[in-house]
């Protein structure tokens, strides 16, 4: 991946997963964004202010364990001043979500009083949750429903189809399979798309992928990476190939004649990074690329 090159990735299904959100959004009360707490702008899809035809938003913030919690507690805000609903959550260990029925409770408050007034109390509120590939959004539904009947696997794009689930007595959630949109006007958003592990790993150049990442971390998170790698001397100024090499050489990763294994420690660092191995850490400020 080159930087200024705009990833394109836009599978067939998921055309047809827009058809079916535009089929199914009449049929919810409000639609619920499962996002990349690391990437809380990156990670949206842009298509669904259209989309979701003026139902009242949830905004779950996922993987917040990973994220930097005052930049999550900034994004929070920001989406609440925008008149969202917003949570940070950790839908593989439930963290923060005992708070979800609540918020949508109370952004669809007039709709469950006009229920209350017309003899429907007690009617299951019906949220569509929606999300780019491996954003979690399996992963809330087994939480939430309390069984593992979604699909849930550490890559992109295993959701292919639409299920209702049960959440007790008072919500019902529809999943819809991941949606990404067709190109990436900003270069940035594929990049941090591929950071994280949003964008299949096969597609993408992962040395220069790499590169790109430490070059990020060292501007924003300097300490967080010497410390994970004992780098002693000052990073600053060092060009991302120069921060892999010193990373391999740390690992000790040698390929034959004793050079540095850039490749092995490329694989590396995605997998550190992803796992939250080299902090917490977000890589877009509040507000970042919203007008």
């Amino acid at each position: 991946m080159q930087e200024g090159r705009p990833i394109q990735w836009f599978p067939g299904h998921m055309a047809k997963t827009r058809r079916l959100m535009e089929k199914n959004i009449k049929l919810v009360d409000a639609v619920a964004e499962v996002i990349d707490a690391r990437i809380p702008y990156s990670s949206r899809n842009p298509e669904l202010n259209q989309l979701a035809g003026g139902k009242p938003r949830i905004m779950l913030l996922n993987k917040s364990d990973l994220a930097d919690p005052v930049f999550t507690r900034e994004w929070i805000a920001f989406f609440q001043e925008h008149g969202m609903g917003a949570i940070a959550v950790d839908c593989r260990s439930g963290n923060g979500l005992n708070g979800f029925l609540p918020l949508a409770k109370r952004i669809l408050a007039e709709k469950l009083e006009a229920w209350r007034e017309k003899g429907m109390a007690g009617r299951r509120i019906r949220i569509l949750v929606a999300g780019i590939p491996n954003a979690g959004k399996s992963s809330l539904i087994n939480r939430l429903s309390g069984n593992s009947r979604a699909s849930v696997e550490d890559r992109p794009g295993v959701t292919r189809s639409s299920q209702w689930f049960p959440v007790g007595k008072e919500m019902e959630v529809l999943d819809t399979p991941g949606i990404l949109w067709p190109k990436f006007e900003d270069p940035a958003v594929g990049e941090r798309l591929a950071f994280t592990g949003a964008i299949k790993d096969d597609v993408i150049d992962l040395e220069t992928l790499a590169c790109r990442l430490l070059e990020v971390l060292a501007a924003g998170y300097a300490g967080l990476l010497a410390k994970r790698y004992r780098l002693e001397n000052d990073i600053s100024g060092l060009g991302g190939y120069e921060l892999l090499e010193m990373i391999g050489r740390k690992r000790g990763m040698r390929a034959g004649g004793g050079a540095i294994d850039t490749e092995r420690a490329a694989i590396m660092l995605l997998d550190e990074f992803r796992a939250g191995k080299i902090g917490r850490i977000t890589l877009e400020k509040a507000g970042e690329g919203h007008d």
